[in-house]
């Protein structure tokens, strides 16, 4: 029996595919989580995702396709640097299904300041780490467009669904695109959170969640990503798949 070399005949993505993903892009940006600059990707199988197109996430088009990338070598023509944050992610973490690369404001701020997001509400719960810290922080605010820097990113994130980069955004993952781009929205609403906490003097261990409740917050049944998803791409202009 033959075997397919899916290096030479890589996986061709299906229309909900590319929707979903133009979806998820428009999503990113209407809720002021990226700008001109940002990307999203959706894994097709082991060794291959698919990439939004390198245009500003707001602007992209029903004909605006994504590009198939393989987990590992030279990127493809027309693809941006850095996918290469993609690609090492992919290949270390097998339950990762999809990633965001935005460019959350709040998260930001607090990133000038080697700082992120504790858990201190409901959404904040969900990025604790069981010592109690917040997303891991990506502490070098050059772009990541060599395979070396991308490495070291992705072993920095480690198991974490979130890893926040001084003065470049951040980076979220999770099993689905529902799921990163529901917790994209959280990074920020639990950075919002903080820097108002701060300005008001009152971002103390007295406002932190309990290790106990922390745990009691980190839910999601009843819906909540694809609730925060079907809120997000509301009125998207290309049809919605049930979700």
């Amino acid at each position: 029996m033959n075997v397919p070399d899916t290096a030479a005949c890589p996986p061709k993505a299906s229309e909900s595919q590319q929707r979903q993903l133009r979806q998820a892009a428009r999503a990113l940006a209407r809720s002021g989580l990226v700008h001109a600059y940002g990307h999203c990707s959706l894994r097709l199988d082991d060794a291959h995702f698919l990439v939004c197109a390198a245009k500003p996430m707001g602007t992209l088009l029903p004909s605006d396709a994504g590009t198939v990338v393989r987990t590992t070598g030279p990127l493809p023509d027309g693809v941006l640097g850095e996918v290469r944050i993609h690609q090492q992610v992919y290949a270390r973490r097998q339950d990762v299904g999809a990633i965001c690369r935005i460019m959350p404001p709040q998260t930001g701020l607090l990133a000038l300041l080697k700082r992120t997001p504790l858990a201190r509400h409901g959404f904040g719960a969900y990025f604790a780490k069981p010592d109690g810290s917040g997303p891991v922080l990506w502490d070098d605010p050059r772009l990541l467009r060599d395979d070396a820097a991308a490495a070291r990113l992705a072993e920095t994130l480690g198991a974490g669904n979130a890893l926040v980069m001084r003065a470049n955004g951040a980076v979220v993952v999770g099993a689905s695109l529902i799921e990163a781009v529901s917790l994209s929205w959280f990074l920020e609403e639990a950075a919002r959170v903080e820097t108002g906490l701060m300005a008001l003097g009152q971002d103390g261990d007295h406002t932190r969640l309990s290790a106990e409740e922390t745990v009691a917050r980190q839910v999601v049944a009843g819906r909540v990503y694809e609730r925060m998803w079907e809120h997000l791409t509301f009125a998207d202009p290309e049809p919605l798949d049930p979700v």
